[in-house]
């Protein structure tokens, strides 16, 4: 493993069939899991699949998983479909891994996606506040990022990354990719620890300009996590860290 500090966060550079692992320690490392409540925000992608496919077969990890009754599992970004639905990235994590290894459904936080998106986000943020008002958005958020350099639902040009908002979720009409529901600028800066997965060679370029180009969130989403570079981990495979210096 190779780790370095970034503007952007900590870089740990690890062979492809270290990925898993490592996003599961940074699930077993929080603090007291025994006795408080967390919540834990999944992204979507091939990488979280990768890791509920690891994790399901691994029938210990229930164990982990199972011995605080108050980890509450969320989303960071969803697509306005059906749970059911093979693009929903809950509905994914629901059937791959969460039910798999036994989590109880009563701890399963999906965006409300029987509701229209405006509706939906309203609720999301409504349920956070309510039910959790002193812990941040998410304890651990996990994210990816895409070849355009966006994360979560936040796709260049997004105005969810120049609006100055108290919301840490929001609906996000993407164009040509209809309805998204996505965590906010703000709710990442709420978050206690995010954990950014990327693999593969087609990121390399993406990560090469995230790096190493000035910070410009309207053409680079990802770059907004420099603001809270302290809490963020980047958990890349060899592929995608090719360009890194």
């Amino acid at each position: 493993m190779k780790q370095m500090e970034t503007p952007l966060g900590t870089v740990q550079v690890l062979a492809k069939d270290e990925i898993c692992p490592a996003l599961f320690r940074e699930i077993e490392s929080l603090p007291d899991l025994d006795a408080h409540t967390f919540r834990i925000g999944l992204s979507g992608g091939s990488t979280p699949k990768a890791f509920y496919n690891w994790a399901s077969e691994n029938s210990r990890l229930s164990t982990v998983l199972n011995r605080s009754s108050s980890i509450l599992w969320g989303c960071s970004d969803e697509r306005h479909v059906d749970l059911e639905d093979e693009e929903s990235n809950f509905g994914n994590a629901e059937r791959m891994m969460l039910e798999p290894l036994g989590v109880p459904e009563g701890n399963f936080r999906p965006w409300p996606v029987y509701c229209k998106p405006l509706e939906a986000a309203e609720r999301y943020n409504r349920l956070f506040e309510e039910e959790l008002p002193d812990n941040p958005t998410f304890d651990l958020c996990f994210l990816g990022m895409g070849d355009d350099c966006h994360t979560a639902s936040l796709f260049p040009g997004s105005p969810l990354l120049e609006q100055e908002t108290k919301e840490c979720f929001a609906a996000v009409e993407v164009p040509g990719k209809g309805w998204r529901l996505t965590i906010t600028p703000q709710g990442l800066q709420n978050s206690t620890q995010i954990v950014v997965s990327v693999t593969g060679a087609a990121k390399a370029k993406a990560i090469q300009e995230v790096f190493y180009e000035p910070v410009d969130i309207m053409q680079r989403p990802i770059q907004v996590l420099a603001s809270m570079h302290t809490n963020v981990l980047w958990l890349m495979d060899e592929e995608a860290a090719a360009l890194l210096k």
